[in-house]
């Protein structure tokens, strides 16, 4: 268990999970240094809202925002918020990432992190049917308008079931 499970769980026991979520990831310095902010929470933790201000920290050799800060403000976001939006039956990792700039950003950027509750329920059957699965989720760093997409990221996901995934680690280091 990490230390960010570990203050979650004590957490929670004195504030509401879709606070902990955004407050919490305000404050660790893993997040705090992608310069990226959580603006917006939902109670069921189904809808999250990134800002990623212009600023002196994040601007690169030609005034716009450097692109490891749009990838880092993003990358953590989809897995962490469906590990919360699962039960503790399944284990979910990043896999992979692609990162496609659009445009030089030269102002703030916003990304909408969602999960139905048809794809939740979707992922928890596709996982009883076939054990493990891979899914990609798709994320847009666009101006406050929405109008400009000046990134987007795509994030491939991969979700088991635990005991599933226990006996195939299990497996793979007697190989």
């Amino acid at each position: 268990m990490s230390i960010y499970q570990k203050l979650t769980a004590i957490g929670n026991r004195f504030e509401s999970k879709h606070k902990l979520f955004k407050y919490g990831f305000n404050l660790s310095p893993m997040y705090r240094r992608s310069t990226g902010k959580i603006i917006k929470v939902s109670k069921d933790l189904s809808f999250i809202k990134v800002k990623l201000s212009i600023s002196y920290k994040n601007k690169n050799y030609v005034n716009s925002i450097f692109g490891g800060s749009m990838f880092s403000a993003v990358d953590p976001i989809p897995m962490v918020q469906l590990i919360n939006l699962l039960d503790k039956n399944y284990v979910v990792w990043d896999k992979s990432a692609q990162i496609n700039f659009k445009r030089p950003a030269k102002e703030d950027l916003y990304a909408e992190f969602s999960f139905t509750p048809e794809e939740v329920n979707q992922i928890k059957e596709d996982v009883v049917e076939k054990n493990e699965i891979e899914l990609v989720k798709t994320t847009f760093l666009k101006n406050k308008e929405g109008s400009k997409v000046f990134c987007e990221v795509h994030k491939t996901i991969y979700v088991a079931d635990k005991e599933f995934y226990k006996e195939k680690r299990k497996k793979s280091k007697k190989s």
